[in-house]
């Protein structure tokens, strides 16, 4: 993120290794797409099976069955391939194995990255907020099957 010049990137560097130690916590749930070959980290996310309250404040919206999307880093060299949409469509086929109706995720003030969420990836913003003079978004997909992605050669762990 650094070398791309991307916003944001000193948060990222000073929790790097606080958010490395979560994938060894069982406390965390911590997923990583692996490449099969090679058995390379190509990303890592986070689920949870609720949204963020600060995002989804409404009760009746929290109580929908979610699962949560959260700090998904990919691997700039796999680019190519798009790993960010691998993971969110893992997470939209596994929501919809186990009968959910969302998966939602949310961003910060970044509004390149919230247009590739809704444009690229299929995204609804749901609402923005602002925290601590800081505009986060809210964004939601209904869970749905993805079948082809087994075919792909890249499978969550």
């Amino acid at each position: 993120m650094r070398d791309s010049g991307m916003p944001g990137w000193e948060g990222w560097q000073d929790n790097a290794e606080a958010l490395a130690s979560q994938a060894g916590d069982e406390t965390f749930p911590v997923w990583a797409l692996v490449e099969q070959d090679s058995e390379r980290i190509v990303g890592v996310t986070s689920l949870y099976d609720q949204a963020s309250p600060l995002l989804w404040p409404d009760e009746t919206e929290r109580s929908e069955g979610t699962l949560f999307l959260a700090t998904t880093v990919t691997d700039p060299a796999y680019r190519e391939y798009r790993p960010g949409c691998l993971i969110a469509w893992w997470a939209l086929d596994r929501a919809a194995k186990q009968g959910l109706a969302w998966v939602r995720r949310g961003t910060g003030p970044y509004p390149g990255l919230v247009s590739y969420y809704r444009d690229v990836q299929g995204w609804t913003v749901v609402r923005t907020v602002e925290h601590n003079g800081v505009t986060a978004y809210a964004l939601q997909r209904r869970a749905e099957p993805q079948p082809g992605l087994a075919a792909l050669g890249m499978a969550p762990t």
